[in-house]
């Protein structure tokens, strides 16, 4: 393949949706984790009688939300792939099928 081929693809209009499709999901999720991060860590750094308040017996909240990490984690993992599979999956399977078959 040649480069004029790739800049064909890339500057397509399909392309183009590619990359607002992921975006549109990728930089609020990523803003929204970060949020929820930082406001972790603020509360463990700031919030000492907050974070230790017990909840079943040594249990406590900075022990959840710390827990929550990790959870929201998978969530947000789980649901890229679904979003991926749904909207960007098939046009980027559209774009690889005009740059290896010409289109046809």
């Amino acid at each position: 393949m040649d480069a004029e081929t790739w800049a064909a693809a890339q500057s397509s209009p399909e392309f183009a949706q590619l990359r607002k499709r992921l975006r549109n999901f990728v930089f609020p999720v990523s803003a929204l984790f970060l949020v929820w991060y930082l406001v972790y860590v603020l509360l463990a750094d700031y919030a000492h009688g907050f974070m230790s308040i017990k909840l079943v017996g040594n249990i406590n909240v900075g022990l959840v939300l710390g827990l929550l990490q990790f959870v929201s984690t998978f969530a947000i993992t789980t649901w890229y792939v679904r979003y991926a599979n749904k909207n960007l999956d098939p046009v980027a399977e559209k774009i690889r099928e005009d740059v290896e078959g010409g289109g046809k």
